[in-house]
């Protein structure tokens, strides 16, 4: 099968103030330092794999007082041209909602919505062309999904996440070609009637094993042929290619002490 990259458009945040100082997922131990030199270096060859493969990279101005401000997937989604803002849940990463939502203000975006219920942007919301898959369970707000069907008119699909390893969904599954509602995710992520609604709707799923999602090996981006994913996950690998797949490992180490890796990194502005 040959596959087709589309060009996309990414909004990065550089980790010029990344440091673990606090805890609020399970990977983060503020007894571990960050190498912020290393986070950077590794923070900059993904945006620039991003610029060699073809998509373009717009910028947030980083906040010395917001340290998780590099996870830019959280603060808000965009489909159409139309930005659901987030809302956090812990008090160490709400100012970062309002950062976003002046970056798309000063930017040309003008639906913007300030949402009532707790979500964390991409890193529960996943886009197919059919569905808004949306996780829950350890961040979003079970009533984050309404509001994101009002807000955006796209069907959502409600998924529960129960590991807490796995507290947002990006960590557990990823798009892999959005138009052909073609995913890959890690089963024992989810709850069994989520497991359920997974194998229903994508019955040609990759279903990744424990191993490669303990490294968050799903925290991946795709562009419809090239995979942006830990280089840890080798256990995609293989499987990626036989379905016509360019994996692109990439060490994001460092990030990974604040739990998050390359989609954590990313957030998509879709047109």
């Amino acid at each position: 099968m040959t596959r087709d990259a589309t060009p996309r458009r990414y909004l990065m945040c550089a980790p010029a103030h990344f440091e673990v100082t606090y805890s609020i997922n399970p990977w983060m131990d503020p007894s571990k330092p960050v190498d912020l030199p290393l986070a950077t270096t590794q923070w900059e060859d993904l945006r620039d794999r991003y610029r060699a493969l073809g998509h373009t990279v717009e910028l947030l101005t980083p906040r010395p007082d917001l340290p998780d401000m590099v996870f830019a997937a959280n603060g808000a989604t965009v489909i159409d041209g139309r930005v659901l803002g987030a809302l956090f849940a812990y008090r160490e990463r709400f100012a970062e909602a309002e950062a976003h939502r002046e970056w798309f203000r000063a930017n040309g975006f003008t639906e913007i919505h300030e949402p009532a219920h707790v979500n964390e942007g991409e890193g529960d919301f996943a886009v197919t062309a059919s569905y808004l898959l949306a996780g829950r369970g350890f961040r979003s707000s079970p009533l984050s999904h309404d509001e994101a069907q009002e807000f955006f008119g796209r069907p959502v699909i409600g998924l529960d996440l129960v590991d807490p390893r796995y507290y947002h969904l990006d960590t557990a599954l990823c798009v892999l070609d959005e138009a052909a509602d073609e995913i890959m995710y890690y089963p024992g992520a989810f709850s069994p009637g989520s497991r359920s609604v997974l194998a229903r709707l994508f019955p040609d799923a990759l279903l990744a094993e424990e191993a490669d999602a303990a490294r968050l090996g799903l925290n991946a981006v795709s562009d419809g042929r090239h995979v942006l994913l830990p280089q840890a996950a080798v256990g995609l690998l293989d499987p990626l290619r036989d379905r016509g797949f360019e994996p692109v490992p990439m060490d994001l180490g460092e990030l990974l002490k604040g739990g998050g890796s390359v989609k954590c990194c990313t957030q998509e502005l879709r047109a």
